[in-house]
């Protein structure tokens, strides 16, 4: 296997000079995490794979123009953001009853029941918020990413992002308790 640098900004403008291997190794490093982020958006396998791949090939498209003037990872998050709100306006998201990237290796039937109950209530609850707070829930509680980098991913301010944050939490709070009632 050959050497590649640890840098991912050289790997994509090696791909935009045409080295396929780079661009391979992009997609290894970071097709897991690009995944993720699709799935919990749509809450669907085969979506969520589409859309990956489609990132990745708006990814190969743009790698002869790439500038590194932010890190790879914002830069894609950026993309695959843009491709799921997109993708949101087009449809309504299916729902989902539970999320299986969440493993227990031994869990009881009462804990694995209990853990698919409050999987499916949340994947609803989610599917009640606009695209852009369902998106930087998705970033910032799954993905980790703090305000700025989600800022930079969705193309908005770090205070705008705070606002989606705000409105989706209370959203899922009041969402969840209406579930509980019932």
């Amino acid at each position: 296997m050959p050497d590649y640098p640890e840098n991912d900004e050289s790997l994509l403008q090696a791909a935009g000079s045409g080295n396929m291997e780079a661009f391979e190794e992009l997609v290894r490093r970071h097709q897991g995490w690009a995944w993720q982020i699709t799935y919990r958006f749509f809450g669907e396998k085969e979506q969520a794979a589409d859309v990956v791949q489609d990132a990745f090939i708006r990814l190969l498209q743009a790698s002869p123009r790439y500038q590194p003037r932010a890190k790879f990872r914002t830069y894609f998050h950026r993309i695959i953001t843009r491709l799921c709100l997109d993708q949101a306006k087009k449809k309504r998201l299916p729902e989902l009853d539970t999320v299986p990237d969440i493993f227990d290796p031994a869990p009881d039937a009462a804990a694995e029941l209990m853990r698919r109950e409050t999987a499916a209530a949340v994947r609803n609850a989610l599917d009640t918020l606009a695209p852009n707070q369902r998106m930087a829930i998705v970033l910032r509680y799954y993905e980790g990413l703090d305000y700025r980098e989600i800022a930079n991913a969705m193309g908005i301010t770090p205070k705008a992002v705070e606002r989606l944050l705000a409105r989706g939490r209370k959203r899922l709070v009041a969402v969840l308790q209406e579930q509980k009632k019932s």
